[in-house]
């Protein structure tokens, strides 16, 4: 078995792929994230990786098998980036029709999700270590989705590196692509530069249903440690949700 810290090295950038949309770096775990790596790892988890794909069911065509994956078929929402798994395990709880499939780069938040997962006797979670798009790219069919969640990705302030950032329009065609027709992508930040670079973004995409607005925090998306932090600051947070229209 492979567990995901064993894989850290993959996580960082190769000669010749994409940017990163994150910043790849190392955290120690502690007893209680290690013990749920070792312990629910293998029941809920897999990584994105090529040379470690053997622990998530396939199908002949080499996408990912979400019933098998679940148990069950159900409209599955993808969240990107689940941070310390908090608002994953909320939302999962309160939509059990739901399927919520966790990409997360970083061990300490996909330890803390398993471990909010097994607390809540969630079945309709699953966790994913590694780069999301790299993921929706080469496993995800087209129209697969009910719905994408990009909550505070990293805003990457510096002018010089908003390239990296994950809302821009290639990386939101290919999100769309598989999103199902009337599926939501639904994306929060907390800065109003990124916020509005956003809303451009999304506006701008053929596919999307627009106008695009700014709207304040819908109430079955919680509040998240992160968000509440920047809030706490003066920070105000924007949404912005938007249907696949063809």
């Amino acid at each position: 078995m492979t567990l995901p810290s064993d894989a850290f090295r993959h996580v960082a950038a190769r000669p010749h792929e994409p940017l990163r949309t994150f910043h790849p770096r190392r955290t120690v775990l502690g007893r209680d994230r290690e013990d749920a790596l070792e312990r629910l790892w293998p029941r809920w988890g897999f990584s994105v990786h090529d040379d470690e794909l053997g622990s998530a069911p396939l199908t002949p065509a080499g996408l990912l098998d979400t019933p098998t994956l679940f148990g069950r078929s159900a409209p599955l929402v993808l969240e990107i980036g689940s941070g310390m798994g908090e608002t994953t395990a909320a939302m999962a709880a309160a939509d059990p029709g739901r399927d919520y499939l966790a990409v997360e780069a970083h061990l300490p938040g996909i330890a803390n999700l398993l471990l909010l997962v097994e607390r809540a006797g969630l079945a309709n979670v699953r966790v994913a270590h590694g780069d999301a798009l790299d993921l929706v790219r080469r496993l995800l069919p087209a129209d697969g989705l009910d719905a994408v969640h990009v909550f505070f990705p990293d805003p990457w302030p510096k002018a010089r590196h908003h390239k990296r950032r994950i809302i821009q329009p290639s990386h939101v065609a290919l999100l769309r692509s598989r999103l199902r027709v009337g599926g939501t992508l639904h994306c929060a930040t907390d800065w109003l530069e990124y916020a509005e670079s956003m809303r451009d973004v999304l506006d701008a995409d053929p596919g999307l249903a627009g106008p695009v607005e700014l709207v304040a925090r819908p109430a079955h998306r919680p509040v998240t440690k992160f968000e509440q932090r920047g809030i706490d600051l003066g920070h105000e947070v924007h949404d912005l949700v938007v249907r696949r229209a063809r």
